[in-house]
């Protein structure tokens, strides 16, 4: 997967991400996480430069706590993975929804686009500060594909958050 330059801007050399994985049974050790490392090779691969891959428990608290920490003087793509279906603990996007400054719906329709499942994802699209956070799917194939999806406008994205102009 590479980053196609937007016309008239420079194409970025890299960009900084992070990831943070929302399960319940990460968070405790009992589950090996899949999608953090298949999210990483995907984001390097992009041009990213993934900075941290932290893990935090499912629940609208946690996910909001977490994503304040993560995004906090940060500049760059806040990935969460994990709790966008439709299970009792599945609430990433209420959480991600609790602290964003905007929503970017264009992003969250093209990720579910990816292929029929998608539909069933509630994952959003935001700003908060100079970050940009995506909800993608907690499996590793869902994440890496719905992350494909948009990953050429990610390094635009970025660079309008941090008040940049198109030329």
């Amino acid at each position: 997967m590479t980053t196609a330059p937007i016309p008239g801007e420079p194409a970025p050399s890299t960009w900084r991400a992070r990831i943070v994985v929302v399960s319940d049974g990460v968070a405790d050790g009992s589950r090996e996480d899949r999608g953090g490392p298949a999210l990483r090779a995907a984001l390097e691969s992009a041009g990213a430069v993934v900075e941290a891959v932290v893990t935090t428990s499912d629940g609208v608290e946690a996910v909001a706590e977490t994503l304040l920490a993560q995004c906090a003087g940060f500049d760059g793509l806040v990935v969460t993975t994990g709790g966008t279906g439709f299970g009792p603990r599945d609430l990433t996007p209420e959480g991600t929804r609790r602290v964003i400054d905007r929503e970017a719906p264009g992003l969250a329709e093209a990720m579910r686009l990816v292929n029929p499942l998608g539909r069933l994802s509630r994952g959003i699209a935001g700003s908060l500060g100079g970050t940009l956070v995506l909800n993608v799917p907690g499996s590793p194939k869902g994440a890496v594909e719905c992350l494909g999806a948009v990953v050429d406008v990610v390094p635009h994205a970025i660079s309008l958050l941090a008040g940049h102009r198109p030329h």
